[in-house]
């Protein structure tokens, strides 16, 4: 899925000749200063530079790791979640070594948000814009993504996992937005509150293997045997599945042994690689569905329902992801499909072993159906989320994942003496006496490759605030918003935005009060979809005198959109040079 790119709308252009008009009642001796325009900006001389003016930009923002986040959920010994610790709680060690917890908060999970519903009243000329309705009660509150693993689902498992997820979805309230998606890609609906469309689209699942097809195999090698063969030299596992090519090949001809060894490598090498495929697309895909649900302004959780997959060659890609979605803010809740499994083989579906190999195989069944496990629990240990496995209740199992935890810690630290060569750390947290409780939390991170840019921080910090609904009010800010429909299909959103800046921290450069403040505006439809945004830099070069008694009413920016008559929630995000953040959120209904 493409980055997301934010793109500069038209702004109401604004001059020294025409001010603009405030969003709220000023003084009439403290009049808002206007902005110039970008055009005005471009024309001024370099010995006399404009005191303010702003232009627009088009932002492509990327990930950049600049401080390490774990997020830990701690339960007691019923499970349940625990969530009155403080920071002074919690020991986190990096490779053995202890870190300073640099970042603390306490998550709680279904907090909504905060919506205003003022408008700014309509300027002069035009009678018959209208302040922009209040839509609060249509804003999504909840995001939740199915990701259904049909590559290694089989008929039975997938059938009942589905059947468990349209009943769930009965009981999602008005404000969840959902989604399917599956690894294979074939089949998928974007997210939406039509339970109905939900519904079809999961009755249309069906498993989609790439390595598992046809009759069982001669010699028969599952994943966990071939890369015990193939990468761990398991000279044990190498004659187990000699032994089974030699009876199934050649009638148990012990002749035959060399021919039957050299089949049996062929294929463990085959069945290596076609699984290696299996999961590579498997973690591409789940990468993607954090990806597209990091995109949408609200609570973020993933269902992954599948029966695990080992994962011996893609542990950076499975961290990365693991990196990406507990960046977001993504829950990665993960539902093992197979219920409480027995590990017999299906004696309708397999081959049987010879008598001299049957044990064996047995043996390595069992340590692959625990190791198919493991990535799931890795996903949701990291990301603070739920692992629901060796349970047949697969309706109580939806029931559990579709939401966070109630509470989770966000911990945070910039690792000290830091090596920018990709190296994996392992991390370890515990509590300190006398808290008590069942720790849940990632294992580890790669070191980047090298050092974060500042530039990419902001960007990122930015991107994170536009797809939140959490309100900051770092900056004082106002957003009021309008419309004007100049036909029954087509209207204009404006947004009054605000900025009181003596509360922004100044720089001296060359005797002038600089900071660059960056606006952004943030559209998003009914279901969270991002629709449109525009990116404005105010650039502030303030004189002493302007900063200290022209400003009194801060500093009026307009931005708009031409929109459709629907339901949108704007997100409006200001940051400073010094990061600074201001974030607000209004909803609006265009009739």
């Amino acid at each position: 899925m493409p980055a997301l790119v934010l793109r500069g709308a038209p702004a109401v252009s604004q001059t020294s000749s025409t001010p603009a008009a405030p969003a709220s009642p000023s003084p009439a001796n403290s009049p808002a200063l206007p902005v110039p325009s970008s055009n005005s900006a471009s024309q001024a001389t370099p010995q006399n530079p404009p005191e303010i003016s702003s232009r627009e930009e088009t932002t492509t923002f990327t990930v950049k790791v600049n401080l390490v986040e774990v997020r830990v959920v701690v339960r007691d010994p019923q499970g349940h979640v625990i969530g009155d610790l403080k920071q002074e709680d919690f020991v986190l060690l990096d490779n053995g070594k202890p870190q300073s917890i640099t970042r603390f908060s306490v998550e709680k999970a279904g907090t909504p948000p905060v919506v205003h519903e003022e408008n700014a009243p309509a300027p002069a000329g035009t009678p018959s814009a209208q302040p922009a309705a209040s839509a609060a009660a249509a804003i999504p509150q909840r995001y939740l993504a199915y990701l259904f693993d049909d590559i290694h689902l089989s008929t039975s498992d997938l059938a009942q996992a589905r059947n468990a997820a349209i009943h769930q979805l009965q009981t999602l309230p008005p404000t969840a937005r959902a989604a399917v998606y599956t690894t294979s890609g074939l089949t998928q609906i974007d997210f939406t509150d039509d339970r109905a469309q939900l519904a079809a689209t999961l009755d249309r699942l069906m498993p989609r293997p790439i390595a598992r097809m046809g009759p069982t195999p001669c010699p028969n090698i599952s994943y966990y045997m071939a890369d015990l063969i193939q990468n761990k030299q398991d000279q044990r596992a190498l004659l187990t599945a000699t032994l089974d090519t030699l009876h199934c090949a050649y009638n148990d001809d012990s002749s035959q042994m060399v021919a039957a060894q050299q089949i049996a490598k062929v294929t463990a090498l085959e069945q290596l690689t076609l699984n290696n495929d299996e999961t590579k697309i498997s973690l591409s895909v789940l990468k993607n569905v954090v990806r597209r649900i990091a995109a949408m302004p609200g609570d973020r959780t993933i269902i992954m329902v599948s029966p695990g997959f080992i994962n011996p060659n893609q542990l950076q890609e499975q961290t990365e992801v693991a990196e990406r979605a507990l960046h977001s803010n993504v829950v990665i809740n993960t539902l093992d499909a197979r219920g409480l499994f027995t590990d017999l083989p299906d004696a309708s579906q397999e081959r049987p072993y010879a008598a001299n190999t049957a044990g064996t195989v047995q043996m390595y069944r069992t340590a692959e159906m625990q190791a198919d496990d493991d990535i799931l629990a890795e996903f949701a240990d990291a990301t603070g989320g739920t692992f629901f496995h060796n349970n047949n209740d697969l309706n109580e199992g939806f029931r559990r994942l579709s939401a966070p935890p109630e509470y989770s810690y966000l911990l945070g630290f910039s690792p000290q003496n830091l090596k920018l060569n990709g190296s994996y750390h392992k991390l370890q947290v515990t509590l300190k006496p006398p808290a008590k409780g069942t720790i849940q939390a990632r294992k580890g991170y790669y070191a980047p490759k090298e050092g974060a840019d500042a530039s990419e921080q902001a960007k990122q910090a930015i991107e994170d605030a536009v797809f939140s609904q959490e309100e900051v009010r770092e900056i004082p800010v106002e957003l009021h918003t309008q419309f004007f429909k100049a036909a029954a299909n087509d209207a204009r959103l404006s947004l009054v935005i605000h900025l009181d800046v003596r509360r922004v921290h100044f720089r001296k450069v060359d005797g002038r009060n600089d900071n660059d403040v960056t606006v952004v505006s943030a559209l998003f439809d009914r279901n969270g979809n991002f629709v449109n945004g525009n990116q404005k830099v105010l650039q502030l070069r303030l004189k002493d005198e302007t900063l200290a008694g022209r400003l009194n009413s801060g500093i009026t920016l307009k931005s708009s959109f031409d929109v459709k008559p629907g339901s949108y929630i704007v997100r409006l995000v200001v940051r400073d040079e010094d990061g600074q953040l201001a974030a607000q959120n209004s909803a609006v209904e265009i009739p």
